[in-house]
Formats: C-alpha cells, structure tokens, sequence
C-alpha cells in the first residue's frame, strides 16, 4: 500500500510565530511530499516491498536490496521523519512535559533543563543537514541522538519519541542561517501530550 502524505491536524499558519505559515506550507505540501513521491516510486512493482509499511522496511533496511536501499533509506526515511516530526509539533503548547515521560526525562537527564541542554546541543552541533532525536534504547532508556540527512533511529534498533529537523528548509525563510534561534523557538510547539503517549507505547 503506497505511503501517504499526511494531513496535518492544524492550519499553516498555527505554529506562528515561531515556525511561519509559508514555510509550514512548503516544507510539507513540496519537501514532504517529494519524499513521499519518491519512496512510492522506489518500492513500486516489488510486491514485497509495497506490502510491508515505510516504518517496517528502516527497521529492517539491511534486508532491502541493495540496488534500492539508498533510495529507500533517503526517501522512506524522509517520509517517516517528516510525519513524525509534524505528530510530535502544535499550537498553543505549554512548553514542558508532564506525566510519565516527564519522570522519564528527570531519570535519564537530571532535569528537564538539562534535558533540553542536551537536545538543543545535538540540533545545534548537527552538521549540514539532519535531524536531532530524543529515543528510547532497547533497554528502555531515554537518550538524545542526532542523524545525517534522513536516516531514521528506527534503522539502529532505537524508538522516536521527540524530534526537530534541523535541514535548513525547516527554517530558512523565517530565520535565515539562524538555527539556534529556530531550535530555541521550536520549544514553544512541541506537543508533549503525544510524546507522552509515544513513551508510554515504547514501553
């Protein structure tokens, strides 16, 4: 069944102003859309392939043939980072977490600020273009890793819970070669209700 491109669940124009209406628009109706597009061509006429989610084939990208893992890897990875990375973001957000995932992050980090140390160094020191990741280990761990390009944490055996991507086109036209002021405004909409909810099932 051919990947598809997700609606987001707020207008454009929800995450001013720290993330602005046009880039919203064209980071998810071209960017997103053009990975999405691509991945579909990349597995289509390989009934095995198209029967098996985006999701499924990262976990499993060293069992894709290799005349189209890159493919895969780049525009699969595309697909999937970009859906989650619009699932884990909102309007009107408090800006901290609550629940079980906050305990979580208090145990693994020592606090929430150094938690969020933590997280804004991997999105900051992210060199080019890539993404930077809170996941939970195999072992059930909360960690904080960053990845090239569109690589997926699910390729290396870890969960998603949180992530912002740090490609340049997430931000430019508001911010310019500013990330940092990106990053520290991308606090403002992460929605912690469903990274709670995505701890709670990684558990």
């Amino acid at each position: 069944m051919a990947y598809q491109l997700p609606q987001l669940k707020y207008a454009y124009d929800a995450l001013e102003p720290f993330i602005d209406a046009k880039t919203l628009e064209i980071h998810h109706s071209k960017h997103h859309k053009t990975y999405v597009d691509r991945f579909n061509a990349a597995v289509a006429g390989k009934p095995l392939l198209e029967s098996q989610s985006a999701e499924d084939l990262l976990v499993h990208i060293d069992t894709v043939p290799e005349d189209i893992r890159a493919a895969v890897r780049n525009n699969g990875g595309g697909a999937v980072n970009h859906s989650f990375y619009w699932a884990v973001i909102g309007p009107r957000q408090n800006g901290e977490p609550k629940g079980p995932v906050a305990d979580a992050i208090r145990a693994g980090f020592g606090s929430f600020q150094e938690f969020k140390a933590k997280f804004t160094d991997a999105a900051t020191t992210q060199f080019g273009s890539g993404w930077a990741w809170l996941v939970m280990t195999k072992d059930g761990k909360l960690e904080v890793i960053k990845t090239p390009n569109q690589d997926s944490p699910l390729s290396i055996g870890k969960k998603p819970l949180l992530v912002i991507d740090v490609w340049e086109h997430a931000y430019y036209l508001k911010y310019q070669n500013r990330r940092p002021e990106y990053i520290d405004a991308f606090y403002n909409v992460i929605n912690w209700e469903t990274v709670n909810e995505l701890y709670l099932a990684a558990k």
